[in-house]
């Protein structure tokens, strides 16, 4: 099912913004079949999405780290 509409806001016979909308309710399998999973890849929504934000700030902070240590190490060989 598909639910179509304009909100059209004015003053004084200006309009000053339409906003179209489109409302569509799908079961999550049709929906998957259309290529509308949002949802899936959203932390807020899906464990597994949140689980991947996770495994991916752990390695940005060993990355980090790993650099820090890189940098140090190239600090110390340079003659002062």
């Amino acid at each position: 099912m598909v639910i179509v509409g304009d909100i059209v806001v004015g003053v004084v016979n200006v309009e000053l913004l339409t906003l179209k909308v489109r409302l569509l309710v799908a079961s999550v399998d049709t929906a998957k079949e259309m290529g509308i999973d949002w949802w899936m890849n959203d932390p807020s929504l899906s464990s597994k999405a949140a689980r991947e934000r996770d495994q991916l700030q752990a390695e940005n902070r060993e990355l980090r780290s790993r650099l820090e240590a890189l940098e140090r190490s190239l600090g110390q060989a340079e003659p002062s």
